[in-house]
């Protein structure tokens, strides 16, 4: 896959994961936590706000291994 097109998909999946990430937590949170406190509130959001970390680093290991050269 040339290099060119590889960052063009990671890209769109970057901002794919970051967009869809964030709805599925605001989601959550409305549902879960919508009748407690601030504090709830703001652990959940520093939580989930952290977990999206994880599979944007797949996304980014993917983008940076070096194509295999053709033997």
């Amino acid at each position: 896959m040339p290099i060119r097109l590889k960052k063009l998909i990671g890209t769109f999946l970057l901002v794919a994961l970051v967009v869809v990430y964030a709805v599925v937590a605001t989601i959550v949170a409305v549902a879960q936590f919508s009748q407690s406190g601030p504090l709830v509130h703001l652990a959940f959001f520093a939580f989930s706000g952290l977990l999206w970390i994880l599979p944007a680093m797949g996304i980014i290991k993917w983008l940076i291994i070096e194509p295999r050269p053709k033997g």
